[in-house]
């Protein structure tokens, strides 16, 4: 990976990890496969960000279920291969909606348990 490329992936996991909602490695997965003109196999991502197929798979889990990753077919391969969304700007508005609405349903659990001692 480039310097400019792993000042960014480390950069958005930095922050990532900040946010409450997505883990170092989320952030540095979807900051990697924003800036690939393509999809990236799983082996691939591992590959890049020097860590285990099961630790990426794992994390890249979380980031479709939140839509923040796609998976796609590439034709003539067998395997899972990823991509970013790409609207950079909705895809922060995501994250800090899912963390305001986290720290809303805490807040409200506390106040009903509150009311109910």
């Amino acid at each position: 990976m480039d310097r400019a490329t792993g000042i960014f992936v480390d950069g958005i996991g930095a922050a990532a990890a900040t946010s409450g909602v997505l883990t170092q490695l989320q952030g540095r997965i979807f900051a990697l496969l924003y800036l690939h003109q393509r999809s990236l196999a799983l082996e691939e991502v591992a590959a890049e960000l020097e860590q285990s197929k099961s630790n990426i798979s794992v994390n890249i889990r979380g980031l479709v279920e939140w839509h923040l990753v796609r998976r796609t077919h590439v034709a003539g391969s067998r395997k899972d291969h990823y991509e970013a969304a790409t609207d950079f700007w909705r895809v922060m508005q995501e994250i800090m909606e899912r963390r305001f609405r986290w720290n809303l349903r805490q807040v409200l659990a506390t106040v009903a348990e509150t009311e109910r001692a």
